[in-house]
């Protein structure tokens, strides 16, 4: 009776253990939906910036070739602000490609960053064409990966 009674007792214990690897395991992408990827760029140093429209450019080619489709929003803020300042930003040639051959890639700067920095300098500076404005850069990403957009900084 013993061996019974703790086959009986393990086969459960051996489901519960099993439970977080099958709720950590990966879910498949469906197919009908786009990936959706937000990339934060809060560094104003070009390196950073040219890292985080590599990542853009690679991730959207990766999934351009698989026939899948891929939303990307880079989100700039705080020092990264720069990259979208037409005025000063070290990536400009870069931007504007972006602009005519990556529909998919959305650039987004923070107004909260935008209205510091025009206090500071005493007018607003301008933003590259292809940026639109969030009202506050953090809030955005936290909203993106509620809504399931995978959160990156390159």
């Amino acid at each position: 009776m013993p061996i019974l009674r703790r086959a009986f007792l393990a086969a459960p214990l051996a489901a519960l253990l099993a439970l977080p690897l099958a709720l950590a395991a990966p879910t498949a992408h469906a197919a009908d939906k786009p990936h959706r990827l937000a990339l934060q760029i809060s560094d104003g140093d070009e390196t950073k910036m040219n890292a985080v429209l590599n990542v853009a450019a690679n991730v959207s080619r990766y999934y351009s070739d698989k026939g899948e489709e891929v939303e990307i929003r880079i989100v700039a803020f705080n020092a990264g602000l720069a990259m979208l300042l037409a005025d000063r930003t070290p990536v400009a040639t870069r931007l504007k490609s972006f602009k005519q051959g990556m529909p998919n890639v959305a650039f987004e700067a923070c107004e909260n960053t935008l209205d510091t920095l025009t206090k500071k300098e005493g007018k607003e500076p301008p933003l590259v064409e292809n940026a639109e404005r969030v009202k506050a850069g953090v809030v955005t990403l936290i909203e993106l990966s509620e809504q399931g957009w995978t959160i990156v900084r390159p």
